[in-house]
């Protein structure tokens, strides 16, 4: 090995991370971006010609060439809480109050907050072995998240290496796109017919969730990170928390505050909600922290949240349009939804030229019509919704919206049952239908067909080369036809159909909810299948016994009857079954269940494990840990120092096992 190549080499690597510390985090370039590219040039030969010498930390080496097809679960060592909202003054002080009221006269005396701005992205988990990013993970539902590493490292403000006396360390953060990348983004999608996306947080999350790390390297993700772990607990505060990390060279949003006392915090919140849209980047919020972390570890947690921290979240943006029509719109489901066609208006990121109005009786409710200008919010920030007539403003040839008697699509008789508000089109074969349900069927939280969205539904149906979703698998046999197709060619086809054939990997749960039964959820569809494990077995099903799953009301088993009833949709369920689509969860899905019905109550302290990791085992055993006991209650694991619940488990009878007891009973399992 060349020593002097080496040391060249690691020279290179140190001044590149320092500019784009500067660059990236501080927005303070050192050097122009000539220079930074002939240093980054000079790197990229020297490893090119000594690859033995390339690490996992260099700069060049952000973007993989590895395609993720399926992301590995990742579970957190300490759980990503999500916060309580507070939306007044009034609630902030009662927050205020609360703390207070769990802190002795002499903590009072000390209590301070830190007030952080609420980036509206998605929060990522950072872990760091001996100074280098090894994994990075979603925050998923607060225990388990979904591991991206490599498309994280992408990111040139996320440090890949750093000094820290503290070798191994966990950041976390929030991901986001800046507005002018993500205008820019929609105006690529624009150009090439793609679907714009809604907002700046659904391209940083869709980003963050796409296979190929290149693509990931060309859309402009940021990050801001606000939470320093380690074992070694030698912060004290949260305040100096932020400073460390922005020492150790990651990127800490520069607008936080520490704050004496409560009021000093609403200046705070009262301040940034009127500028917020001086920012490039969106924010929601603030979020409001106990700041000693002595006083948060008083004041604690209550089930997924801390009771030290909050967040102030703003009010929804609103903007005044002219509606100049209303439309009606059908679902999948065959629901007409009206829709105003708005004057179009730029609103929280992006321009808004249709939105909601839900039903025909919101709309007399609120007496709105055509020709009114109208007040606009995106509710959540996400979803446009009319909220108000401007009244005041009305001319007199505005026209009042009647109910519609026949389906805008394919002119079929409406129906409007007298118990429901919504009005349906019954025919199955609306065109509307049938792409809303394709449409959904391909969707990322059902089979998750990559490259099969709203435009190219549209296009296949339009050309009649589908009409339902079992159409899709006969595509491989239409290959010479779609190669033909304008946007199209050998690779983009080939990747479509490749795609297609990964769906057929999805679990029954997930094929379940493809489906597209009114009324079955994503949750509901876990539910029906860790119960009934199989399509055939759900069709036996009586009202009665689908409706003795926990969580499923009559009108879910209603729906799914009606469904099954209808043999067009058995045609359909047969032909995907020969298509090679799982209509049963199979044997290593049905032992990852084995604690299924179980419930646990842990009290004491574990040795092997900690709380949280006990509960993460039950629970991806199928298994569900409670709180409190009852004669329900399948298994009262007792570690050291068991509390009142171990008296009352003797006092049930409940079957009581200890840690020992307990490993084997998984390890068993």
């Amino acid at each position: 090995m060349n020593i002097q190549v080496k040391l060249k080499i690691e020279g290179l690597q140190n001044k590149i991370r320092n500019y784009d510390y500067h660059y990236y985090a501080l927005s303070a370039p050192l050097i122009s971006d000539f220079e930074y590219d002939q240093l980054y040039k000079e790197l990229e030969k020297l490893e090119r010609e000594n690859p033995e010498l390339i690490s996992a930390d260099s700069p060049t080496q952000r973007v993989g060439s590895d395609i993720t097809k399926e992301f590995k679960t990742f579970v957190h060592s300490t759980p990503m809480l999500s916060l309580a909202n507070t939306y007044s003054k009034d609630e902030l002080i009662d927050f205020d109050r609360r703390v207070k009221d769990l802190l002795s006269e002499n903590e009072i005396n000390d209590l301070k907050y830190v007030t952080e701005l609420k980036i509206d992205g998605l929060s990522i988990n950072l872990l760091y072995e001996n100074d280098k990013l090894t994994l990075a993970a979603t925050r998923g539902d607060g225990q388990i998240g979904d591991e991206v590493t490599s498309n994280v490292k992408t990111i040139k403000s996320i440090p890949l290496k750093v000094k820290s006396d503290i070798k191994n360390f966990e950041v976390r953060g929030e991901i986001f796109l800046p507005l002018e990348g993500f205008r820019k983004l929609n105006e690529e999608r624009e150009l090439t017919g793609e679907k714009l996306f809604a907002n700046p947080r659904n391209s940083a999350s869709g980003t963050l969730k796409l296979q190929d790390p290149k693509i990931v390297a060309k859309r402009p993700l940021d990050i801001f990170t606000y939470y320093f772990l380690s074992e070694n607990e030698f912060l004290s505060s949260q305040f100096e928390s932020l400073n460390y990390q922005r020492q150790l060279g990651f990127k800490v949003n520069p607008n936080f505050k520490l704050c004496n006392n409560i009021n000093e915090v609403l200046d705070f919140c009262s301040e940034w909600e009127n500028k917020r849209g001086e920012l490039p980047y969106e924010i929601d919020g603030v979020v409001i922290k106990v700041n000693a972390f002595s006083h948060q570890k008083k004041i604690g947690t209550i089930a997924k949240s801390p009771r030290w921290a909050t967040a102030y979240k703003f009010k929804a943006k609103q903007v005044k349009t002219k509606l100049h029509k209303i439309t009606w719109q059908v679902g999948r489901t065959g629901t007409l939804t009206p829709v105003a066609e708005l004057e179009p208006v730029f609103l929280a990121g992006s321009t808004i030229s249709r939105a909601t109005l839900h039903n025909i009786d919101e709309i007399r409710r609120k007496d709105i019509r055509e020709g009114d200008f109208v007040i606009i919010e995106k509710g959540g920030d996400v979803i446009p919704k009319v909220i108000e007539s401007v009244k005041t403003e009305r001319t007199f040839d505005s026209v009042e919206v009647s109910s519609p008697t026949l389906c805008p699509v394919c002119s079929s008789k409406l129906i409007k049952n007298e118990d429901e508000v919504a009005i349906f089109c019954e025919n199955n074969f609306c065109p509307a239908q049938v792409k809303g349900r394709i449409i959904h069927f391909a969707s990322r939280l059902a089979m998750d067909i990559d490259g099969f969205g709203e435009s190219i539904v549209n296009q296949f149906v339009d050309m009649n080369l589908i009409s339902n979703y079992a159409d899709i698998y006969d595509l491989k046999n239409k290959r010479e036809i779609l190669v033909s197709l304008e946007r199209f060619g050998e690779k983009s086809v080939d990747n479509l159909l490749a795609s297609i054939e990964q769906s057929k990997k999805q679990n029954f749960e997930k094929v379940l909810f493809a489906l597209g039964i009114r009324y079955v959820g994503a949750g509901a569809a876990k539910k029906l299948a860790k119960n009934f494990h199989s399509i055939d077995k759900l069709m036996e099903a009586t009202k009665l016994e689908i409706e003795s799953v926990y969580e499923i009301g009559s009108s879910i088993s209603e729906s799914i009857k009606r469904f099954f009833e209808d043999q067009q949709n058995i045609k359909l369920i047969n032909r995907l079954r020969n298509s090679g689509l799982k209509f049963e969860i199979d044997r290593n899905e049905n032992e990852k269940d084995i604690l299924s019905g179980k419930t646990f109550v842990l009290t004491g302290t574990l040795n092997s494990m900690s709380r949280d990791e006990a509960k993460n085992l039950i629970e991806k055993l199928g298994g569900k840990v409670v709180s409190s006991v009852s004669s329900k209650t399948s298994y009262v694991v007792v570690g050291e120092n068991p509390g009142s619940k171990l008296d009352k488990s003797l006092k049930l009878g409940l079957k009581i096992i200890n840690e020992n007891e307990f490993v084997s009973l998984l390890e068993s399992k």
